[in-house]
């Protein structure tokens, strides 16, 4: 077995040298195999082994007895030790969840607790082959798409599994060879839980009557069905990227017409993408959330939006789609002086303004560059000051003769509700220069007249 998962090991580059590897290791077979194992293989690559046992306080004495198992092995082989004593039970009522994710959230917490007292490293949990099988028919009677069914990976983020390859008589075989001293939990043959049922009732019902190499079968299954979802999250997230007309840490606005063009697989994994960029993770977004954003956007029409989880929603502004995390984007007024020969910083924007008087005669006029603007320095009353919109704010766009508001202007030029408040305006002591990045006042134009220009440049860093 060493061999093999020696191979597993490198191909996948689960272990590398100076890796920090905490094991949890709760005393019965499958986690003492690996624990073995990943002994005789640190002959081969040099790392850390650090062993953490969680006692759930479920099984009274029991429990007590597997956490004086796994320590004394720890003293004996001269092992880093940590242990946690939690309550699984009351967790999982506390946050609403089954004993199954409780015990599960709890011990990843104590294995990152470690990691990070260590400096970094790996988790190595002892998942293999059979529990991929569990896994796959436990997804599969709920409802789940390719992501599901791909199963248990290899290596996910911080945590590795050098076992999943490994079928479970092949573990017990590799105990027995060895010798190897295990201990038995009681709780693993109580059908109370989900996992225990199918793994006693089901999995052999289904090797008995329909196929008894259901393990293996189901193995590559997951093998055929992860190759197909990575090509696919690839080419998402690619799109993605391509589709994305701004993000920020609060919101995200995706180009709407092109969305459209997208098939609906690759449009329902987009708006995941922007679910985990916005939330940190799919954790409570279920298939309807995905369905509602997906009818929203394309058949709502704009100005339409949705609630969602965690503050989360989802709406349409002309051709954009957006997402945003609400009560986060907070847009205050903000006032500043322009400084003529200085530049301006403006923090709430992340902009830098830098403007100067010249003689016409020494000015090269480049219209190209929306960020660049000149005007007619001698019909400029007072100072420059930059500062957001007010309500009944007006202009003279250029071109134009007569007055136009602000926000019909915004709603003409169809910019995002949520956008209006950060576009900077350059103002007088009486109007409104320009709207920065969109129109000059056209009482400020440069004429045959205009002896001096001013040049506002704006960069954002």
């Amino acid at each position: 077995m060493k061999e093999k998962v020696l191979k597993v090991i490198e191909k996948h580059r689960l272990i590398e040298d100076n890796d920090n590897i905490v094991i949890g290791l709760s005393g019965g077979p499958d986690s003492m195999a690996l624990f073995h194992v990943l002994l005789e293989i640190r002959k081969e690559i040099c790392f850390n082994i650090f062993i953490a046992h969680v006692n759930h306080g479920v099984r009274g004495k029991e429990s007590d007895k597997d956490e004086r198992f796994v320590e004394n092995l720890a003293n004996r082989l001269d092992l880093p030790y940590y242990c946690k004593t939690v309550n699984m039970d009351e967790y999982a009522i506390e946050h609403k969840m089954s004993p199954e994710e409780a015990g599960r959230e709890l011990r990843y917490n104590f294995f990152r607790e470690i990691l990070s007292k260590i400096g970094g490293g790996k988790i190595a949990v002892a998942h293999n082959k059979n529990d991929q099988t569990e896994t796959l028919l436990m997804r599969f009677f709920r409802g789940t798409g390719l992501e599901g069914l791909k199963g248990m990976e290899y290596i996910n983020k911080d945590i590795i599994r050098p076992l999943l390859g490994i079928e479970r008589k092949e573990i017990e075989k590799y105990l027995s060879d060895m010798n190897i001293e295990t201990r038995l939990d009681r709780t693993n043959f109580e059908l109370v839980y989900n996992r225990n049922r199918i793994r006693l009732e089901v999995i052999p019902y289904i090797e008995k009557y329909y196929n008894p190499n259901i393990v293996e079968t189901l193995w590559r299954t997951s093998q055929l069905i992860s190759t197909d979802n990575d090509f696919l999250e690839k080419y998402a997230t690619k799109v993605y990227n391509q589709l994305m007309k701004k993000k920020t840490d609060n919101f995200i606005i995706l180009d709407g017409n092109s969305f459209k063009k997208e098939h609906k697989s690759i449009q329902q994994r987009i708006i995941r993408n922007c679910i985990i960029d916005i939330k940190g993770n799919l954790q409570g977004v279920t298939k309807k959330h995905i369905s509602d954003i997906m009818t929203l956007f394309l058949k709502k029409g704009t100005g339409k939006s949705i609630d969602l989880i965690d503050n989360i929603i989802a709406k349409t502004s002309y051709e954009n789609f957006i997402m945003e995390k609400k009560n986060k984007v907070i847009h205050k007024s903000f006032i500043y002086k322009l400084e003529l020969e200085d530049a301006t910083y403006i923090d709430e924007l992340g902009y830098e303004f830098n403007a100067k008087v010249c003689p016409i005669k020494k000015i090269k006029i480049n219209n190209k560059n929306r960020f660049i603007k000149y005007f007619d320095y001698d019909k400029v009353i007072g100072d420059l000051y930059i500062r957001n919109r007010k309500a009944g704010d007006r202009f003279v766009p250029f071109g134009m003769k007569g007055t136009k508001k602000i926000k019909d202007y915004f709603i003409d030029e169809k910019v995002a509700k949520e956008e209006r408040d950060r576009i900077p305006l350059i103002v007088d002591y009486k109007n409104i220069l320009w709207l920065v990045g969109y129109r000059i006042n056209n009482l400020y134009k440069i004429t045959s007249d205009t002896k001096n220009v001013l040049v506002i440049e704006v960069n954002r860093y």
